[in-house]
């Protein structure tokens, strides 16, 4: 039997290395082709995604359960949940991928938000789902002064219409486990500067830090501990990339006050420092 941290966890669409862009869109042909129609189980831990069937249809197997997308849907899918698909080949459509740090600047207006966008949704697209799902197609190829303020707006529009959706049809709270998780993930975004540990996370959760980690084991394959340093080092590279903040400061933002300890943590996580990985790219 297959155990639960066996599962891969990717950050793009059969991908692992580190999200590389505000947000990402792609076809579903352009992805899916290329292996046989097929994606195998996996699930991702630091972004959410709306896949949007334009013409065609797949399988859908998440966490456990069959369902099926059909032509003229789409399918919100929360962090973390373990899906994979069958598409029917020839299938149409787009793959919007969300980095967390986009959901949470749409959550941050409203907690009921948060709720509703906890557990996966499949239903009809209507036309904003349509139209704000094109425009971020058209934005993410742009190479405009304002592309990054553009995706991050339409994706936030987006993310809210799906919450609509969801509120319109009944979605239901998601379990106590999977709600502290949730709840762990904001508090990591929200106090990434301040040096917090997993007992200062767990203290705020009003649990302990061995109970955190096993609900965090659970869900990633990781301990509390671990994961937050794998959060932090995926916000260190975004901030890398496309800000030309000095690595000190880069680091000072994630809560690493000694420039030279930053600069080893991101070692050890990437396999080279702050400043190859910003030449690299650049």
């Amino acid at each position: 039997m297959r155990t639960e941290s066996a599962i891969p966890a990717f950050t793009l669409f059969g991908e692992t290395g580190a999200f590389p862009d505000v947000v990402h869109c792609e076809r579903i042909r352009d992805r899916a082709g290329l292996h046989d129609w097929i994606i195998a189980p996996h699930r991702h831990g630091d972004m959410v995604q709306v896949f949007l069937m334009r013409k065609g249809c797949a399988a859908v197997r998440i966490d456990g359960q069959d369902d099926r997308l059909a032509d003229g849907e789409f399918l919100f899918l929360p962090s973390l949940f373990v899906h994979g698909f069958t598409f029917a080949q020839g299938s149409e459509g787009l793959v919007l991928s969300f980095p967390l740090s986009i959901l949470s600047g749409a959550v941050s207006a409203s907690g009921e938000l948060t709720r509703l966008l906890s557990r996966p949704l499949r239903q009809p697209a209507d036309d904003r789902i349509a139209e704000l799902a094109r425009q971020i197609h058209r934005a993410f190829r742009d190479t405009g002064p304002f592309r990054a303020g553009l995706l991050v707006s339409l994706s936030q529009a987006l993310l809210i219409s799906v919450a609509e959706i969801a509120a319109r049809h009944g979605q239901a709270v998601a379990p106590l486990a999977r709600r502290r998780m949730e709840e762990f993930e904001r508090l990591i975004l929200q106090h990434m500067a301040d040096g917090w540990g997993a007992a200062d996370h767990a203290r705020a959760l009003a649990i302990t830090p061995g109970h955190l980690s096993r609900i965090c084991r659970a869900a990633t394959g990781q301990g509390a501990t671990r994961h937050i340093e794998t959060v932090l080092m995926t916000e260190a590279r975004r901030l890398l990339a496309f800000t030309r903040l000095p690595v000190a400061e880069v680091g000072h933002r994630l809560g690493f006050d000694d420039p030279p300890y930053f600069s080893r943590r991101f070692r050890v996580a990437t396999g080279e420092t702050p400043s190859a990985y910003r030449l690299r790219l650049a």
